[in-house]
Parts: C-alpha cells; sequence; structure tokens
C-alpha cells in the first residue's frame, strides 16, 4: 500500500492522540504535500524540527494501530458490508474477532 494512502487512513482514525502541532505538520505535509522546507518556513522553525516530528507522527500512528487495529478493523467491516455471501461475511467477522 502506498504510504501517503496509509498514513492519511491511520491520522482519519488516531488524529484525537495528537497534539495540535502534530495534526498541523501532518495535515501540511501529507493532505496539503508541502515540502519540508516549506513547513518550516510557514511555521519559523527549522527543517530538522519539521522532520523530526513528521517521523514522530509516523511512529506514533503506526503505534496505535499495532495496538488498537482500528484501521484494520475498519477495512474488515467495508468488505463485510460488501458481502452477498453468509459464508463470506462469516469469515471476515470471525478474521476481526481474532485480530
Amino acid at each position: 500500500m502506498d504510504k501517503v494512502v496509509l498514513y492519511n487512513e491511520l491520522f482519519l482514525c488516531y488524529q484525537d492522540l495528537l497534539t495540535e502541532n502534530e495534526k498541523e505538520t501532518f495535515l501540511d505535509y501529507y493532505a496539503d504535500d508541502l515540502s519540508l522546507s516549506e513547513i518550516a518556513d510557514n511555521n519559523n522553525v527549522s527543517k530538522s524540527a519539521v522532520s523530526k516530528t513528521v517521523n514522530k507522527v509516523e511512529e506514533k500512528l503506526e503505534y496505535y494501530e499495532n495496538i488498537l487495529k482500528l484501521n484494520c478493523k475498519n477495512k474488515i467491516v467495508q468488505e463485510v458490508l460488501e458481502k452477498n455471501s453468509l459464508k463470506e461475511i462469516k469469515k471476515l467477522l470471525n478474521d476481526y474477532i481474532n485480530l
């Protein structure tokens, strides 16, 4: 899966667990596609500080997903909603339970 897509999905699940600065930096970088330099200039901080914040957010999002698995669960629920076969639905729900 594309890194940008993955982090955006994780952000939707866990954004409330991030600081305001982390949210803004994430959105600037991933949603608005600004460079580290552009974000640094806009916020009067160093490029290194922005890079550290982006890395920290990525690590946090991955950590939260490893523990809570909300993104994975959301995908299974979406799959269940698309299935017509009771057998397929039961299998997916069993997968969900066993996460």
